[in-house]
């Protein structure tokens, strides 16, 4: 087989939506439960994402924005039956059927670890980088996005020569999928073939009969590694205990980069067997660290309230260990910021860790890791991925001043209904298409009116 090119991981950050709410709609995460109905901040939201994005930017890495999704989202509301004017058909839904009109003004795409599920090149048969967008079966407000995280993902890779982007999977319980929040790569070098460790809560056809869903089955990531033709996948279970204590994506207990995964004690249902399938896995390629995090350290309540494992381990060029980028509430948290500094002492293959501040995002469950994916690219791919998406300081410049123009400083749950907020809403997204040169047919508004 002959060399294969060198590559890097580059982030595609989700932008956080003109309606960023806390409408507390996701059962499981706790975040989200705690905050429900408390006065949100989309400007200050929004700013904090981007500023994310430039620092990692300024850092070397290689980073892409991901327009938000449309919302309101009216056809969704127009299949219920609702009718007449768009401003009109919010206004009923809201009227007779508040949860329904909820869900489709949802943010929530804001969380690109729940795009899609992707193999870097490195690690398909063909030799192109692959995406699956996520279907998001569990909740109602995240499955109306796959049609559009398609569409996308198609934008920002638009080569179908160097990218293959699937439709998501079939829509069903037996399939649900959430993305690459349940999936981490682990190699010796980004461009070199990994393991692809799969982690899954439920079996297709299995009960649960628990307060919060197992959001993704093992049969979903089963599909998902035939069709990308993963190298050498490892499918482990999420701990049910972990789910009931907030863990509603392997993110939020588990995170790695390179050889290194770091996770909390309680993360699997079965550590040695996952560890020792991780080592059979490697064999030959590296030698996986595992760096374990006890939960005499840091019970599951900090991790989950601190988020440290749903931050990023980086590889910062010209360093040779990882940076971990965690958000701010690792940092205020006693326990989640021992262990933090615990690890980068460990003399292991993380090295430092820094801090974001993105604690909007954090308020409805979503740390620094949630709110990208990551994607590893070669030269040639990077070379043909959307320029006009890639963060520099001109765009971020210019997103800000979009977003200071756009975005409303404080919004409550009610203010949803607001017949102007779909106004804005429509009018910063227009005016967003042209920035990313994502063509005047990205969303369906501008759709209908061709």
């Amino acid at each position: 087989m002959s060399a294969l090119p060198p590559a890097v991981e580059a982030n595609a950050d989700g932008l956080v939506g003109p309606t960023h709410s806390y409408a507390g709609l996701s059962p499981g995460n706790i975040a989200s439960q705690i905050n429900a109905g408390e006065a949100s901040n989309p400007r200050a939201a929004v700013l904090q994402g981007l500023d994310k994005m430039k620092r990692l930017a300024d850092l070397g890495l290689p980073q892409f924005v991901l327009p938000p999704h449309e919302r309101p989202f009216t056809p969704f509301l127009r299949s219920l039956g609702f009718a007449g004017t768009d401003a009109e058909v919010v206004e009923c839904a809201w009227r007779e059927a508040p949860a329904m009109a909820a869900a489709a003004c949802s943010a929530s795409a804001m969380w690109a670890a729940n795009a899609a599920t992707v193999t870097p090149s490195a690690d398909a048969p063909d030799r192109r980088a692959h995406f699956t967008p996520a279907n998001l079966f569990t909740n109602l407000h995240r499955s109306l996005e796959g049609e559009q995280t398609t569409r996308a993902l198609r934008r920002l890779f638009p080569d179908p020569r160097r990218f293959a982007v699937h439709d998501p999977l079939p829509a069903v319980a037996h399939l649900g999928d959430e993305g690459a929040a349940n999936h981490v790569r682990l190699c010796a070098d980004h461009g070199e073939p990994g393991v692809n460790l799969m982690v899954y809560g439920r079996e297709a056809w299995e009960p649960w009969d628990t307060k919060f869903p197992a959001r993704q089955t093992r049969e979903a990531s089963e599909a998902i590694v035939r069709r990308h033709g993963a190298h050498r996948p490892v499918l482990a279970r999420q701990a049910r205990s972990a789910i009931e204590a907030g863990a509603f994506h392997n993110d939020v207990v588990c995170v790695g980069a390179k050889t290194a995964l770091l996770f909390h004690e309680g993360a699997f249902e079965d550590k040695a067997a996952t560890l020792d399938a991780i080592r059979r896995a490697a064999d030959g390629l590296f030698t996986p660290e595992f760096v374990e995090v006890s939960e005499k350290d840091l019970p599951f309540a900090d991790a989950v309230k601190s988020y440290l494992f749903n931050s990023m381990l980086i590889t910062v060029p010209g360093e040779d260990r990882l940076t971990l980028l965690a958000p701010t509430e690792t940092e205020e948290n006693p326990r989640a910021h021992a262990a933090a500094q615990a690890v980068a002492a460990s003399n292991g293959t993380i090295g430092r860790v820094e801090y974001v501040d993105v604690r909007q995002s954090m308020r409805n469950g979503g740390g620094p890791a949630c709110l990208r994916l990551r994607v590893v690219l070669t030269e040639q791919e990077l070379t043909a991925a959307n320029a006009f998406q890639r963060m520099n300081d001109a765009l971020h410049a210019r997103l800000g001043d979009w977003a200071r123009r756009w975005y409303r400083e404080e919004l409550r749950p009610a203010d949803l209904a607001d017949p102007q907020l779909l106004e804005e809403t429509r009018g910063a997204l227009d005016q967003l298409t042209a920035i990313l040169n994502l063509g005047s047919d990205f969303y369906p508004f501008q759709r209908a009116g061709a």
